[in-house]
């Protein structure tokens, strides 16, 4: 009986290992004819492409969207019940994404990928002498329905102009075209890619001004055009991007005014056109970007004074760098108002008076340069604001500016103690020291002392002098 027992179970569990791997085989086979094989032969043929001929897909991956998925590569399941690639993505952006080969190209067979949304391609074509590669200028239609970003990203091979034919990506949400080797202007026809949320351009070679009808992407949240060699005036017209959230012009050669419509950003969180020939005055500049975490005008020739800005305004600000803009006049006490912010550059201008402890006060404060001005006076800053900035303190160069000296308590870096004359009478003898800058003291000098050591010598030497007079006399 317990043999027979026995019997009967190893046969259950035949069966349900049997079951099993039916189950398994059945799934598999379903997997392996889910995706057309058409689309297998393109995506095959698109990574031969990108990674060279080397690679032998379909031995290697005969079910790229099922149990052998394809590094960098997505799919979805389509209402014929079919998989579609999605998603193609090589470069060293994610740990299993394929390396793109040092003779890669732009492969026609990517036009065959009808379903395809994302494209990302980075650090794929590095030699703009070996290897130059240009954008395609046509078949960008057969992504009208389906690409929503495209991602073109640390290829300096990439060289030739941005096709105008890019404006058939109606659905485009983000468009990266980052630190390429691309030249020319700025396509206006982008301004048709109404779905458009990133607009990155940064870090090329474009040329011109900022399309005026730029001002149609009404969704745009971030328009980053730095690092290029872009001119001529802004067009007030950016001011009617309602949803923007960073606007970065940097590092190019835009001048004139800012436009007083980009004072209706109310959602801009950062602008930074810092490095460009902008003029028109800080307090006309600024007037109503008060919703700004995030602010840089640095090195350009905007002049004015910083006591016509309303500070106590910018409640949200973290970073404001007004270095090397021409700013005059005084570091207003409304500054201290700014509760929020972290990083403040005033460097490189020609602001005088003092510097007020009052910026103390602003807790969140992790840096403060004031340095290359005209500034004086005493620095009244406490051990603790020393302590804590360190070498983030900037005051050096400005010549009238002095700290009060303290025995072992930290020094701000670059600037002088400050010239206090005392004046000791004693008997029949009257001596003037002077404390601080102790080097300039011809007295302690001349007694062959030096810092606080001179000083106390020559008190000693005045009083035992004071004191023989004293015994002659009695």
């Amino acid at each position: 009986m317990a043999m027979r027992s026995l019997s009967w179970k190893c046969h259950y569990v035949l069966c349900f290992l049997f079951l099993i791997l039916c189950c398994h085989g059945k799934g598999q086979d379903s997997s392996l004819t889910a995706m057309k094989k058409k689309e297998k032969e393109v995506i095959y043929s698109v990574i031969q492409g990108f990674v060279g001929k080397w690679w032998n897909g379909s031995y290697l991956y005969p079910d790229p969207c099922g149990w052998t998925p394809i590094q960098g590569v997505s799919c979805e399941q389509y209402d014929d019940g079919f998989w579609y690639v999605t998603t193609v993505n090589f470069g060293p952006v994610f740990d299993n994404s394929h390396m793109c080969s040092h003779d890669a190209k732009f492969p026609q067979q990517l036009f065959n990928l009808k379903h395809l949304k994302v494209l990302s391609l980075s650090s794929c074509f590095l030699s703009p002498t070996k290897n130059p590669v240009t954008l395609p200028l046509s078949n960008w239609d057969k992504f009208s329905h389906s690409l929503e970003s495209l991602t073109l990203r640390s290829n300096p091979g990439l060289v030739g102009t941005i096709p105008s034919t890019i404006e058939n990506l109606r659905k485009l949400q983000s468009l990266v075209l980052l630190e390429n080797g691309l030249i020319g202007k700025l396509p206006p026809s982008i301004s048709n890619l109404v779905r458009l949320r990133q607009l990155v351009l940064a870090g090329n070679y474009l040329v011109g001004e900022v399309p005026a009808n730029y001002g149609k992407l009404s969704e745009l949240l971030i328009f980053d055009a730095s690092r290029n060699n872009l001119s001529g005036v802004l067009p007030s017209t950016l001011g009617s991007l309602d949803s923007l959230l960073k606007l970065d012009l940097s590092n190019n050669m835009l001048e004139g005014r800012l436009p007083k419509q980009l004072g209706r950003l109310k959602n801009l969180t950062l602008l930074d056109i810092s490095h460009n020939k902008l003029r028109g005055g800080l307090a006309e500049t600024l007037k109503e970007l008060v919703s700004l975490k995030h602010l840089v005008l640095s090195n350009n020739p905007i002049e004015g004074d910083l006591s016509g800005v309303k500070w106590e305004n910018f409640l949200n600000t973290e970073t404001l760098d007004l270095s090397n803009i021409g700013l005059k006049g005084s570091v207003p006490e409304s500054m201290a108002k700014m509760k929020r912010l972290r990083f403040l550059d005033l460097s490189n201008n020609n602001l005088s008076g003092n510097v007020s402890r009052s910026l103390e006060n602003l807790t969140c404060l992790g840096a403060l340069h004031v340095n290359g001005n005209n500034l004086t006076g005493r620095l009244e800053f406490s051990e603790r604001f020393y302590m804590k900035m360190g070498m983030r303190f900037a005051a050096w160069n400005n010549e009238n500016l002095c700290y009060i000296v303290k025995p072992n308590h930290q020094v701000p870096y670059g600037v002088k103690p400050c010239v206090q004359n005392i004046t000791i009478s004693e008997g029949f003898s009257t001596v003037k020291i002077t404390e601080g800058n102790h080097e300039d003291s011809s007295v302690v000098s001349s007694l062959g002392g030096s810092g606080l050591y001179g000083f106390w010598w020559v008190f000693t030497v005045n009083g035992v002098l004071n004191v023989f007079m004293w015994d002659m006399l009695s």
